[in-house]
């Protein structure tokens, strides 16, 4: 918490299961590539990174939760961690849940759903990976998440060709008014 900025610039943050694309979305938002870590290895990021978007507002890209090989103790330090970010951090405009579309969530996908619903946060659901889905079977896998996520925004996403790139553009530009 004392390393976190302190300006005051709206933040965006990215959550999601450790392998989900969090760091290939990041980057592929932004156009650039390797300004977030990608990895074979998931659970990469542990600890939460902000990077300032044009002098205006940040990403703040959150560590992801889930199969990361890792010790309990710090999966416990983590979830902490994100918790208090999430639920503390004032200038928090916009959480982005990212789940893997050619997957049914997963409990913790539902249980962080959950927790922002609950939170009265705003948030938008990004299914990522789609360019690995037939268009049938992303049609089939959105109304999965649909389901399992109800009445939540939900936008497919493919950081390989730049799919939904602008949807997702045009949220954070709402959230950021």
């Amino acid at each position: 918490m004392q390393h976190w900025p302190i300006d005051g610039r709206p933040e965006i943050a990215f959550l999601g299961r450790s392998n989900v694309g969090k760091s290939s979305l990041l980057n592929s938002l932004l156009q650039r590539k390797g300004l977030a870590r990608t990895s074979n290895t998931p659970g990469r990021t542990q600890s939460i990174n902000f990077f300032l978007i044009n002098e205006s507002f940040y990403f703040v890209d959150l560590p992801g939760y889930g199969f990361a090989k890792v010790s309990k103790s710090m999966r416990s330090d983590w979830g902490k961690m994100a918790e208090e970010y999430l639920s503390q951090r004032e200038q928090l405009a916009l959480s982005i849940q990212l789940v893997d579309s050619r997957h049914k969530p997963s409990q913790l996908d539902l249980q962080l759903h959950e927790w922002l619903e609950f939170n009265q946060k705003d948030y938008l659901i990004v299914a990522t990976k789609t360019d690995k889905l037939s268009s049938n079977e992303l049609t089939k896998q959105i109304r999965l998440i649909e389901t399992d996520m109800p009445e939540s925004k939900i936008i497919s996403y493919s950081a390989q060709s730049g799919k939904g790139r602008d949807s997702v553009w045009s949220a954070i530009a709402a959230a950021l008014k």
